[in-house]
């Protein structure tokens, strides 16, 4: 399998940098080609701005998703921007690590999803009538593919449980793995979460590591978080409202955007 590794942190000899390492080396024992796009090595570029669009002129107001859309048409986006779409089309598997800062992704790793998931890459792909609502939430440019999250954070797992005040871990997680992995088409498969990671010991991270490990080596068997597809029924077009017959009793929010066992009618 290929397999592109994003990496966000700061610190190479961090907890973060230990368990990149973890990974890329069981990846590589398994076999699987492993590609890293380790951001603040690379001097990644968070913030999309005129920069990101050499071709626009000087006085025409920027609308990104416009903008977006043209350079990849005319093939004008920036090199840098290009490599990751490249790297993304080569890989058969998407990682993405990262420490949860302030309950979200750190600023250069959404600046990454900012410039490289352009319009017509992306998002913004297939048609728009009563039928279909584009080509997302299952399916897109990179269906096909499977993606995860490798997260660290210094809570205990009960602040981040069903009714831990952080709020569930998945809950949090949900704008990544839904709107930004499964959006554009990838099979999510369920996130590694290694808690009270502050606090970690020797005997705690060879503890962790071989989690890791034995999580790595089920990556082509490990069924996905089942998210709702988009276009297969369940929702009405184009309100994009689940239909009213699904959904578990009081289930409410994220939880009504994975499948619990109801009967769909795909041809509907």
């Amino acid at each position: 399998m290929k397999i592109l590794l994003v990496f966000a942190h700061p610190e190479p000899r961090s907890l973060n940098g230990a368990l990149r390492d973890v990974a890329v080396t069981e990846l590589r024992a398994q076999g699987h080609e492993v590609r890293v796009s380790d951001l603040y090595a690379m001097g990644w570029k968070a913030a999309i701005d005129r920069d990101d669009f050499p071709a626009l002129p000087p006085k025409a107001r920027l609308q990104v998703a416009a903008a977006s859309g043209e350079a990849l048409a005319a093939q004008a986006l920036t090199g840098d921007v290009t490599a990751e779409q490249d790297k993304l089309l080569w890989a058969d598997l998407l990682i993405l690590q990262f420490p949860l800062w302030w309950y979200a992704m750190p600023a250069i790793l959404k600046g990454w999803v900012d410039r490289v998931y352009a319009y017509g890459f992306a998002y913004g792909v297939g048609e728009h009538s009563d039928r279909r609502w584009g080509e997302r939430f299952g399916e897109g440019r990179l269906a096909g593919k499977r993606a995860m999250l490798i997260v660290t954070t210094g809570g205990w797992e009960e602040h981040y449980s069903a009714r831990g005040i952080n709020g569930p871990i998945d809950d949090l997680l949900f704008p990544i793995t839904h709107g930004i992995l499964f959006y554009p088409g990838y099979a999510v498969l369920p996130s590694f979460v290694a808690y009270r990671v502050d606090r970690l010991d020797g005997p705690g991270f060879d503890a962790l590591a071989e989690r890791l490990r034995q999580r790595l080596r089920g990556l082509s068997t490990t069924p996905p978080i089942p998210f709702r597809r988009q276009n297969g029924g369940e929702y009405a077009i184009p309100s994009l409202e689940l239909r009213p017959d699904l959904g578990a009793a009081g289930a409410m929010g994220f939880a009504l955007h994975q499948e619990d066992g109801d009967h769909v009618d795909k041809a509907r």
